[in-house]
């Protein structure tokens, strides 16, 4: 909004021609998604305690430890996230890109169904909340819709190909095949950062380091002259997700606030599914989804860990880990909450910078 409007008026007043440059707009991203989500954060976990009582069901069957340590904590948060992410995207990017637009309907479409599925949580007092089914078809038609709208936005044949990290200029045309592969990518991000999401700060912080790696690839994507650089491929128009995904790293930081041990509110699945669902978008734009798959290796390897538990229980009756998400798993080992949240931090942030490593190995 404030590019649109104030841009044009550079010429008259010189100050405003920074609004032209897309780190200057990111930058007032970052702090404006860090700002609303302090300022509106107290006044939010007051009203979801008043309104929630005795806070987010929690499972019979996850470790014990939970039953008293997360007791009574409020759900919802990611309204606080959505909030923060949502004024800062409309403050500082230019709404006339459509790339924009087509993440934020993943974004905040996939948040509802997170808030829909807590509110029955809650309403209900159990953990189950949405049936599994309809949560994912909801997930699947808004997939589908955004990612035909982002071909649409993309020119040929880049619309239906699959870049291929650590090798020069490679793209594979996935042809009509990339439609599903997009919409398998976002719903894959979104219940996977949902899997993470089981301990205080585990899942928001890989969100903010994957975010920061796409702000910087959607940056780099867009600008044709470091995409010649690097040997990538460029998507025109893409570079304007930097902004969103500034937004994205203010918001979650704002929220980490709130969420750190102990934590005075969990995102829920309003948060959670929003957020996985923005990551596997933002992928899909800059067409660098196997980049997303190293960068969130941890939420992928919690996927996987559940995948796995699954599999085994049912073809053998044994279970391979102790409990599934894996983070669970080292709960039940004996492991400290905080122990596991910052070594869990760690792997994220070294997968980041081999994410970020494929931009320069070709």
């Amino acid at each position: 909004m404030l590019y649109n409007l104030l841009y044009p008026l550079s010429d008259e007043f010189g100050v405003l021609n920074l609004f032209k440059y897309l780190t200057f707009r990111t930058g007032g991203a970052v702090i404006t998604g860090l700002i609303v989500a302090l300022l509106f954060g107290p006044s939010m976990i007051r009203w979801l305690r008043r309104k929630q009582k005795e806070g987010q069901p929690i499972r019979d069957d996850g470790p014990e430890s939970h039953l008293l340590t997360k007791k009574g904590t409020p759900t919802m948060g990611g309204i606080l996230i959505l909030l923060a992410l949502g004024v800062s995207t409309l403050l500082w990017a230019d709404l006339r890109n459509g790339y924009v637009w087509a993440v934020l309907l993943v974004t905040l479409g996939y948040g509802m169904i997170g808030f829909m599925d807590d509110f029955l949580k809650v309403t209900k007092r159990n953990s189950k909340g949405l049936p599994g089914k309809l949560k994912l078809v909801c997930q699947i038609v808004i997939a589908v819709v955004a990612v035909s709208w982002i071909m649409a936005l993309t020119r040929e044949p880049l619309d239906s190909a699959l870049m291929v990290p650590f090798f020069k200029n490679l793209t594979i045309d996935l042809g009509v095949l990339y439609l599903p592969f997009a919409v398998f990518v976002i719903v894959g991000a979104s219940n996977a950062v949902n899997l993470t999401d089981g301990l205080d700060g585990l899942a928001i912080v890989p969100v903010i380091i994957a975010a920061s790696v796409f702000a910087l690839i959607a940056y780099l994507v867009g600008h044709s002259v470091f995409a010649n650089y690097l040997q990538i491929q460029n998507v025109p128009g893409s570079g304007e997700l930097a902004v969103f995904c500034g937004a994205l790293v203010g918001a979650g930081i704002g929220f980490l606030w709130f969420n750190a041990p102990p934590a005075m509110v969990f995102m829920g699945d309003t948060g959670s599914l929003a957020m996985g669902g923005a990551l596997g978008a933002v992928g899909v734009v800059t067409h660098h989804e196997i980049v997303l798959a190293i960068v969130g290796g941890l939420f992928v390897l919690e996927t996987v860990s559940v995948i796995v538990q699954v599999a085994s229980f049912k073809l053998t009756g044994k279970r391979v880990f102790r409990m599934a998400p894996l983070h669970h798993h080292f709960e039940k080992k004996g492991w400290a909450e905080s122990t596991i949240v910052i070594r869990f931090w760690i792997i994220a942030g070294v997968l980041a910078l081999i994410g970020l490593s494929t931009l320069k190995l070709r």
